[in-house]
């Protein structure tokens, strides 16, 4: 079987083609980025997505955050029966990868327009059937979509976990949960201990973030069932760009791009944040 190397204006890789240090994923409508690359002053080598649209390079998303590469020598592919493998190139040897115990016929990996990397079968677009989505594993960033909170089928939580520092962006000191126990809340911790709670979702807001600010360009609503419970937020307008980030020293904002400056803006911060969440069945969205 021949190798080919991937184009860098494709957004899916197949079991033919391989992704280098260097070479590039690109969502299709050009919203997102995937590749490999070095954070601050390190010489690490990480594959991460980021924002293509914008020139601030903003780094949302780290697979190998805690097994980076020395060198260029990554390879990033598509196995059978569908796995998604970081590579050495010089050695062979397994970086990062995650398990799966169903299989495909055709697997692929490929960039969604919403900045979701996922592994599915190349005729399946259906949602429930990914065997794998970075949406699942988030690193310090919350992307609109995302659900926030827990699966209970899966056992599987999703929450936010600070970079080290802005030159390792391994696990840090700083966690974000969406806890479900009795009314669920977003709670802001450091190891075990609990350093903000937002207060419990009443149907309409969190009761410990009464005076939030009111915004015209994102929703957000609470999902609460026997398979789930979480968080979400969509933007109303897809020509903006907003984020919801946990910094290396425990801070939780809304960031928004402005074209005007060309620069991230703080809209909203903890404890007086406004990251409220929604999905496809949305709890009271707000406007």
């Amino acid at each position: 079987m021949s190798i080919q190397k991937i184009s860098n204006a494709n957004d899916t890789i197949t079991t033919t083609q391989i992704l280098r240090d260097g070479d590039t994923m690109v969502s299709s409508d050009g919203s997102f980025e995937l590749g490999f690359f070095s954070p601050g002053s390190s010489k690490n080598r990480y594959v991460g997505m980021w924002y293509k649209k914008i020139t601030v390079t903003t780094v949302v998303w780290v697979a190998n955050r805690e097994v980076p590469l020395t060198n260029k020598s990554g390879v990033l592919k598509v196995v059978d029966p569908g796995l998604l493998v970081l590579l050495n190139d010089t050695n062979g040897g397994i970086i990062w990868s995650f398990n799966t115990s169903r299989h495909v016929k055709t697997p692929v990996a490929k960039l969604l327009d919403k900045g979701n990397l996922v592994v599915k079968d190349a005729n399946d677009d259906d949602l429930g059937n990914f065997l794998w989505e970075s949406f699942n594993y988030p690193t310090d960033t919350l992307l609109p979509g995302m659900k926030f909170g827990w699966n209970y089928k899966t056992g599987l939580e999703v929450y936010l976990s600070s970079w080290k520092s802005k030159d390792d962006p391994s696990s840090g000191d700083f966690t974000y949960h969406f806890d479900p126990t009795g009314y669920p809340q977003r709670v802001l911790k450091s190891g075990s201990v609990v350093l903000f709670k937002s207060g419990p979702w009443n149907g309409l807001s969190f009761s410990g973030t009464p005076n939030l600010r009111k915004n015209t360009f994102y929703k957000y609503g609470v999902v609460l069932n026997k398979n789930e419970t979480y968080y979400a937020y969509e933007l109303l307008d897809r020509s903006i760009i907003s984020r919801v980030t946990l910094s290396e020293s425990g801070v939780s904002q809304r960031l928004i791009w402005v074209d005007r400056t060309q620069r991230w803006e703080v809209y909203l911060t903890n404890p007086t944040d406004n990251i409220k969440l929604i999905s496809r069945t949305f709890t009271n969205p707000k406007k």
